[in-house]
C-alpha cells in the first residue's frame, strides 16, 4: 500500500444492500507503533461524527481484528464501536504466515463471543485481506510491496473466514476483498472474485505511470480502471476502496503530486457524483487526510477517504 498524503473532502462505504455508511479508515497503532486504544479510536469516531458540515460519519473500516500488542484479542476498536454505535467494515490481515492468520480468526471468534449482537449488529461485512495479490505481482515486486498472497491462497482465507462464521450471529454477512483494479482484471486472480461476496478495488491515476497520467487526465484514468473492474466482477458489488492524489511527493510521469492538484482530482470526481446526488461533503480542521475511497453499490456510489488523526499511521 503506497504511503503518500492525499487531499480529499468526503467520506463513506456502501454495502451489498444498498445501504449508504459514512466512515473512515483506521489503522491499529499510531506513528510510533503504539497501539491505539480503546478511547483512542471512541475520541477518533465522535471526531469523526462531529465533523463540521457533515450529517456525521458513524463507519470505521479496520484492517486487522487483533489489538496490537497482544497476539490474538480482539481490537478495542469494538467496543469502541459500541460506545459510540459506530458500524464496522471489519478487516482481517493475510500476507503473513498461516499461525498470524489463525490468530485474527481465533481474535474474531472471541469478539462475537464477548461482544456479541451489540457487536454483530455494527457489522457492515468482512474485508479478508487488501493488496495481497497486487504485492506479489511483478509491478508489487518491483515497487518492494510484498510479502503478497496468489489467488489460491486468498480463496483459501475468505473461504475460512466464512467457514468461521457460518453457525455465529455474524453468518450471512458479505465477506470480500480488497485489491488493486491492475490484480482484479488480470483473468488469472478470477477465482478470488467468484469467492467474494463482493469486490473492493484500488485505484490511483498519480501511480499510473507508463500512461499519460497529468491532473488533467486523472478522472479518465480513474473511470477507466473503475469501469475495467466491474467489467470483470461478474456483477458483484464493487466499492473503490482507495483513490486520491498525493499533496507532496516524487512526479510519477506526468502526474505532479500538490494540494492544487489533489484538488483538482477531487473536483473532477466530486462533480460526477455530485450530479447523481450520491455524495456527502465536509470539510476538516484537525484530520489530516490520506487515501480516498469510493465504493459503489446496487447503483448507489458514495466517496470515502482513509485518514491519519493526530498523527495515526493507515495500515
Amino acid at each position: 500500500m503506497r504511503v503518500s498524503t492525499v487531499f480529499a473532502l468526503a467520506a463513506s462505504f456502501a454495502t451489498a444492500y444498498g445501504q449508504v455508511y459514512q466512515g473512515f479508515n483506521y489503522a491499529s497503532v499510531f506513528t510510533n507503533n503504539a497501539p491505539v486504544a480503546q478511547q483512542d479510536f471512541e475520541n477518533e469516531f465522535n471526531t469523526a461524527k462531529q465533523l463540521q458540515g457533515t450529517s456525521g460519519f458513524t463507519s470505521a473500516r479496520l484492517f486487522t481484528m487483533i489489538q496490537a500488542g497482544t497476539t490474538n484479542s480482539p481490537t478495542q476498536a469494538i467496543p469502541a464501536a459500541i460506545a459510540t454505535k459506530t458500524q464496522l467494515l471489519l478487516g482481517i490481515f493475510l500476507s503473513s504466515s498461516d499461525e498470524a492468520f489463525n490468530n485474527e480468526l481465533a481474535a474474531l471468534r472471541s469478539a462475537v463471543a464477548q461482544y456479541g449482537q451489540a457487536f454483530v449488529d455494527l457489522v457492515i461485512g468482512i474485508s479478508v485481506g487488501s493488496e495481497d495479490l497486487y504485492r506479489i505481482s511483478p509491478i508489487g515486486i518491483m515497487n518492494k510491496s510484498n510479502p503478497g498472497e496468489g489467488p489460491d491462497a486468498v480463496v483459501r482465507r475468505i473461504n475460512a473466514v466464512r467457514q468461521t462464521i457460518t453457525g455465529t450471529a455474524l453468518s450471512g454477512k458479505p465477506v470480500g476483498h480488497v485489491d488493486t483494479w491492475t490484480a482484479y482484471v488480470n483473468s488469472s486472480n478470477s477465482a478470488v472474485i467468484e469467492a467474494s461476496d463482493f469486490i473492493g478495488t484500488d485505484a490511483y491515476p498519480y501511480f499510473q505511470n507508463t500512461m499519460p497520467n497529468s491532473i488533467e487526465n486523472g478522472a479518465n484514468l480513474f473511470f477507466e480502471a473503475y469501469n475495467a473492474t466491474v467489467a470483470v466482477s461478474g456483477g458483484k458489488p464493487v466499492w473503490i476502496t482507495e483513490t486520491g492524489w498525493p499533496v507532496s511527493g516524487p512526479t510519477e510521469n506526468q502526474a505532479v503530486p500538490s494540494l492544487a492538484n489533489a484538488k483538482t482530482y477531487w473536483d473532477q470526481l466530486f462533480l460526477v457524483f455530485y450530479r447523481q446526488n450520491r455524495l456527502n461533503v465536509f470539510e476538516s480542521r484537525n484530520i489530516l487526510p490520506k487515501r480516498g475511497v469510493l465504493h459503489k453499490s446496487k447503483g448507489r456510489s458514495v466517496i470515502s477517504y482513509d485518514i491519519r488523526i493526530c498523527g495515526r499511521n493507515i495500515t
